[in-house]
C-alpha cells in the first residue's frame, strides 16, 4: 500500500506544531509520509528525530514551495496567511500535480477571522456575528481585508478544480502548546496576538487595553483548534462529500467570545501579584503608547472580530474550552511571556 505524502508548512509554529503532534500520533501514522518546511538545520534536525522528513526554506523559496507542493497528496499550510507568493507557489505545485495524476489533491488552508473585522479601535462590541455557513457574506467580504488575498486565490483554485481546499479559519489562539514538538524544543509554545499585549503591560508596568477595551475577538483553545484540523483531514481523505470546500469550505474556529478589557485585567491581576505593576488595574494605553508599542498595528489590534464556527460543528467538531478556560489560560501565559522577556 503506497504512503499518503503530506507537506506541512509552520510545523515548529503554535498550531502548525500541534496540528503536527497529532498527525504523529494518527492511528494511520505508518501509512504517512511527512515533509516539513524548516528555516534552520537545527530545527531540521529535531523534526527528523522524529520521523519527520524535511526541506531547508523559507516562505521565500517559491521554486521549493512549488517541488515539494507537487510531490505531496495533501499540503497544511499553517504559516504565513497573508504570503500571496508563497500561497500562488504551492497551488502551482498542486496544480502541477492534478495535471500528471488527474486527481485533485487536498489543501488544508489556514486563514483566521481577522477577514471579518472591523475599524472599532475597542471602543464598542456591536459588530456583524458572521457564520462560516452564509458563504455568500464571505465572498462579499472587501479584498482588502487581511487574510482574503490569499482566501480568494485558494477558493478560485477550488473552483478550477485542480485542488480541493479547505480554509481553516481560527479567532484568537490560546492555551500553552503541548506535546512531542515542544519537549524536543522546535515548537513556540504560545501564539502571538495575546502574548503582545502582555509584553506591552509588562513593558509599561500596567496592564493596557485598546481604547475602551470593548471590542471582541471569537476564540478557541489550541487543542481544539488541532482537533478541527485533524477532523478536517480525516473527513478529506474518507469522505469529502460530507466536507464543504473551496467557497462553502471556510470552518471557524471558535468556542469563546473575550473583551480586549477582559484580557488587561486578569493580566493586570498576574502583573501585580509578580510585583511588575504597582496595580492590578488596567488602563487604556495612550496615544504615545499605540505609537510607541504597536506602531499601525494598533487599530487591527483593536477590532472586532465576531464568529460562529456553524460549519466546524456541523462537521463533527466538539471543542471543549470556553471562555473559563480561555481567562484562566492568561496566567500561565504571562509567566510565560515574563520568564522570556527575563532571559
Amino acid at each position: 500500500m503506497s504512503s499518503t505524502k503530506i507537506f506541512i508548512t509552520g510545523a515548529t509554529g503554535y498550531i502548525g506544531g500541534s496540528v503536527l503532534s497529532r498527525l504523529l500520533a494518527h492511528p494511520e501514522a505508518k501509512s504517512f509520509e511527512f515533509t516539513a518546511l524548516a528555516r534552520s538545520a537545527e530545527k531540521a534536525a529535531k523534526l527528523n528525530t522524529v520521523g519527520v522528513k524535511t526541506v531547508l526554506g523559507s516562505y521565500s523559496d517559491l521554486d521549493l514551495l512549488t517541488k515539494s507542493a507537487k510531490e505531496a497528496d495533501i499540503v497544511i499550510a499553517v504559516a504565513d496567511s497573508d504570503n500571496l507568493p508563497a500561497a500562488e507557489a504551492i497551488l502551482k505545485g498542486q496544480k502541477e500535480k492534478f495535471e500528471e495524476t488527474g486527481k485533485a489533491p487536498i489543501l488544508i488552508h489556514t486563514s483566521g477571522t481577522a477577514i471579518i473585522s472591523d475599524d472599532a479601535r475597542g471602543q464598542h462590541g456591536d459588530h456583524t456575528i458572521y457564520s462560516d455557513l452564509d458563504s455568500d457574506a464571505i465572498e462579499a467580504l472587501p479584498e482588502t481585508a487581511l487574510h482574503r488575498n490569499v482566501d480568494i486565490a485558494t477558493v478560485k483554485a477550488d473552483k478550477e478544480g485542480y485542488v480541493t481546499a479547505y480554509l481553516i479559519t481560527p479567532g484568537t489562539v490560546f492555551g500553552l502548546a503541548e506535546g512531542p514538538l515542544v519537549d524536543i524544543g522546535v515548537q513556540h509554545k504560545y501564539s502571538i496576538q495575546l502574548p503582545l499585549f502582555i509584553k506591552v503591560s509588562a513593558a509599561r508596568k500596567k496592564a493596557g487595553y485598546i481604547g475602551a477595551g470593548k471590542n471582541l475577538w471569537a476564540a478557541a483553545s489550541n487543542r481544539d483548534t488541532a482537533d478541527l484540523f485533524v477532523l478536517i483531514f480525516n473527513a478529506a481523505r474518507k469522505n469529502p462529500s460530507s466536507l464543504g470546500h473551496g467557497r462553502d469550505g471556510f470552518y471557524f474556529v471558535e468556542n469563546a467570545e473575550y473583551s480586549g478589557f477582559e484580557v488587561a485585567e486578569e493580566t493586570g491581576k498576574v502583573l501585580a501579584e509578580l510585583g511588575i505593576a504597582e496595580s492590578p488595574e488596567a488602563t487604556s494605553n495612550t496615544a504615545e503608547e499605540l505609537k510607541q508599542f504597536f506602531g499601525d498595528w494598533w487599530t487591527l489590534l483593536s477590532t472586532n472580530s465576531r464568529a460562529k464556527g456553524d460549519r466546524s460543528r456541523a462537521v463533527g467538531w466538539k471543542p471543549v474550552d470556553g471562555k473559563k478556560e480561555f481567562i484562566q489560560s492568561i496566567r500561565p501565559e504571562v509567566l510565560e511571556v515574563v520568564k522570556s522577556i527575563e532571559k
